[in-house]
């Protein structure tokens, strides 16, 4: 089944990706800044799944590690089949009301960070004539919800993009556009999502399974779940202006449960 590298894969969706991974027999790479989860993620898949698991601590916000992970995905003596551009985090605040710090270690970490792998990985997979790349985009990217929406809006068109360059090669690149997931992803970015209804929320499992069978048809993009294909199907129609109104009348009910919990 070849090998795959997987980043921000100590948790969430990551982690649920090298599960389902090397139980389908792929030998892994765990990328993440936490080497003692990964190193214990990695025990736990050999013990359970016989697969041979590389850990790769690494922060990818970080140039020179960033580096080695490219130079890790580049290595023709130990070549990566697949790569699933996992990491990422969110935001509890808006753009203005962040810290600017943050959101360009957002950019670093996912676009930039997206970026430099995809291109290591793609340029190895090119001349092998074979391999997949799997870009974590987001529903978000379809629509106007802040800075976040704008990054996956760039991941999803790069992945297109790139799909088309490597396509003539054998190489496959799919984005994986989730709605809202649970996983420790809202929690840590302290967002507020009580109201959100629970029909738009799906399982981990679900999403990483139904991305990985699209990267094995060489899907470009993968959408998980029919009420988040309906989601795109009409943000794609709906005018933009009206999009924007609805985001920011959510943007504001988060804003206000999160005031409420924090007792402001």
């Amino acid at each position: 089944m070849g090998t795959a590298l997987v980043t921000g894969a100590s948790s969430g969706l990551g982690k649920e990706f090298a599960e389902q991974l090397a139980g389908r027999g792929h030998d892994l790479v765990l990328v993440a800044r936490n080497r003692q989860a990964l190193d214990a993620l990695a025990a736990d898949l050999t013990a359970r799944r016989g697969v041979q698991v590389e850990v790769l601590p690494a922060d990818l916000t970080d140039r020179p590690q960033l580096q080695e992970v490219a130079d890790r995905l580049a290595d023709p003596d130990r070549p990566v089949d697949l790569l699933v551009n996992n990491a990422g985090f969110g935001a509890r605040k808006g753009f203005v009301r962040n810290d600017l710090e943050e959101e360009e270690r957002a950019v670093d970490l996912m676009v930039k960070a997206v970026m430099v792998l995809a291109h290591a990985a793609g340029g190895a997979m090119r001349g092998r004539q074979r391999g997949a790349i799997l870009n974590v985009s987001s529903v978000a990217g379809f629509a106007v919800m802040g800075h976040y929406s704008a990054i996956k809006s760039y991941v999803t068109v790069f992945s297109e993009g790139l799909a088309s360059e490597l396509a003539p090669h054998g190489v496959t690149v799919t984005a994986v556009c989730p709605g809202f997931t649970h996983t420790e992803f809202h929690d840590r970015a302290e967002m507020n999502m009580s109201m959100l209804p629970d029909a738009l929320w799906l399982e981990a499992p679900d999403v990483v399974r139904t991305a990985l069978d699209d990267v094995s048809r060489g899907k470009v993009v993968s959408v998980p779940s029919a009420t988040y294909k309906g989601v795109v199907g009409m943000l794609k129609v709906v005018p933009r202006a009206l999009t924007r109104r609805v985001a920011s009348e959510l943007a504001e009910r988060r804003r206000a449960g999160s005031r409420a919990r924090d007792g402001l």
